[in-house]
């Protein structure tokens, strides 16, 4: 991730030394390894279990958690796939996102189980009154599927994720708050899926958000998006999105 992640360190807080261990642990027989990120500050701070893209767990994915850490949350980096279906490449990505995706009660069993790992950690700067879940493009489908399971969470942040779902009716589970950040040109998620979306929220009385970002295409926080037209990274709308990420947790968290 490099250099330009530079901009996703604007505004981050003092802090100590940051520390990153892969956690193992197990869920319906399969073997999965997530990744526990956060700095050693003895001030307790909010956890967030963060669901990546379809790539899972890369370096790439762990630098990107360590800079979200950085801004004042102990982060938990959920595997999806187990320890043996980590995808080497874009194709198999697709198809092991879509086999997830395509089920829905194993994608929201697997990020709960991430959320139960996160709880289940001793010793941790954390505050488990102040929990919440992120997550990104494919992630971003999971981390919304953990509201509508109806997880105790204060909220959860889509960036450019699928907002679809099969069972709308189950939003009226969602306990916390929804915010989605999208790209209004995102060509991966259509127009009648965001209007699905809108509806599915409305017909709930929870507080949710619905930012598009102009000028804005798929996967616009990853730096490594370079599909113009359809997924590119975009500096500004990456700024954007982050700092609305930070305002959304300090309103979500103050509530509890």
């Amino acid at each position: 991730m490099k250099s330009a992640l530079l901009l996703l360190t604007l505004s981050i807080p003092a802090m100590a030394a940051m520390t990153t261990k892969k956690i193992p642990y197990e869920l319906d027989k399969t073997k999965f390894e997530g990744v526990l990120v956060y700095d050693d500050a003895k001030t307790a701070r909010p956890g967030l279990v963060l669901v990546p893209n379809w790539l899972g767990i890369t370096d790439a994915n762990v630098k990107q958690a360590e800079l979200i850490a950085a801004r004042g949350y102990v982060v938990f980096v959920a595997d999806m796939y187990g320890t043996t279906g980590r995808p080497k490449d874009q194709d198999e990505a697709g198809k092991a996102s879509g086999a997830v995706k395509g089920n829905r009660p194993m994608m929201r069993s697997r990020v709960k189980k991430a959320l139960d790992v996160l709880l289940a950690q001793k010793g941790l700067p954390l505050d488990q009154k102040k929990l919440g879940a992120i997550g990104f493009c494919f992630g971003g489908t999971g981390a919304l599927e953990l509201a509508r399971s109806g997880a105790k969470i204060a909220g959860v942040v889509s960036f450019h994720g699928g907002l679809g779902s099969p069972t709308p009716d189950d939003a009226k589970n969602i306990t916390g708050k929804v915010l989605a950040l999208h790209g209004a040109d995102d060509p991966f998620v259509p127009a009648e899926e965001v209007t699905g979306f809108e509806a599915e929220m409305r017909a709930t009385k929870i507080d949710w958000q619905l930012v598009k970002f102009g000028n804005t295409v798929h996967s616009f926080t990853d730096v490594d998006a370079n599909m113009p037209g359809k997924a590119q990274y975009n500096a500004v709308s990456a700024t954007r999105a982050y700092a609305l990420m930070d305002t959304f947790f300090a309103e979500a968290f103050a509530a509890k």
